[in-house]
């Protein structure tokens, strides 16, 4: 029943019970790093100080890309993960013994975020990151693509970061059938809800940046449990790989 992480490139969110099942195994694996029920009425209250981590609704996709990292590399791999403010993939990763965790992005208070003495952390624009080419093993989305979506900026940045061979791991917001978001930004942005086609568009055009899928992409939905300003959809994962062919030539 267990399906096979490292042979999908492309898996929907179906029912809501998946999300309960996902959280139900990271908490008995010890992984779980949601902040608590009161720590964020404190933080809210402003009795307390600090960030709010992680999201229970997006337990499915951050157990997905756990597997699949730990299905795939080694605890030594560099991993970057992007839109890294308040995001649960590093502190799990972190717990799971990945020693080399880089997270970023713009919101300048993500150096109080948990295990910021392991992690490094770093103030800057996912899509022109100072990195170095080829930094990365794999670069992980959570749920972060879909506001202000520029793929072509995206996917240049994806391909320069990754070493051959290495990964680029996101889940988005989807629905199969176009659903309209016009005028409802999130974060200062325009926020995109993916249908069939535009995933596939996307694969598309990431083969022209040398990342292809490295497995099987499954994009049907049979329920609709999230919603948010009004709209409700689901999730969808991703896995592409980028051509381990050397780029020299």
């Amino acid at each position: 029943m267990k399906e096979n992480k490292k042979e999908m490139s492309g898996v929907v969110l179906q029912t809501k019970a998946q999300i309960d099942q996902a959280r139900f195994e990271l908490r008995s694996r010890g992984l779980s790093c949601t902040s608590s029920g009161l720590l964020r009425f404190l933080r809210r209250t402003g009795i307390r100080k600090g960030i709010e981590v992680g999201d229970e609704i997006k337990s499915w996709d951050v157990l997905t890309t756990v597997q699949f990292v730990e299905n795939s590399i080694g605890k030594g791999a560099a991993i970057l993960d992007i839109g890294a403010y308040a995001s649960e993939i590093p502190c799990i990763l972190h717990r799971m013994g990945y020693a080399n965790l880089t997270g970023v992005d713009l919101n300048p208070d993500i150096r109080y975020m948990p295990y910021a003495d392991k992690i490094r952390y770093v103030v800057s624009d996912f899509m022109h990151t100072p990195f170095d080419n080829e930094s990365f093993e794999v670069i992980t989305s959570t749920s972060v693509i879909e506001h202000g979506f520029n793929s072509n900026a995206l996917l240049a940045e994806i391909s320069r970061l990754l070493r051959p061979g290495g990964y680029f791991i996101a889940s988005f917001d989807y629905w199969p059938e176009k659903i309209d978001t016009t005028g409802i930004p999130f974060f200062g942005m325009d926020w995109k809800i993916f249908s069939e086609q535009e995933v596939l568009s996307f694969i598309r055009e990431a083969a022209a940046y040398q990342l292809f899928p490295c497995g099987k992409v499954t994009l049907t939905a049979s329920e609709r449990p999230i919603t948010c300003a009004g709209k409700s959809y689901t999730f969808a994962w991703m896995a592409l790989r980028k051509s381990a062919a050397s780029n020299s030539e």
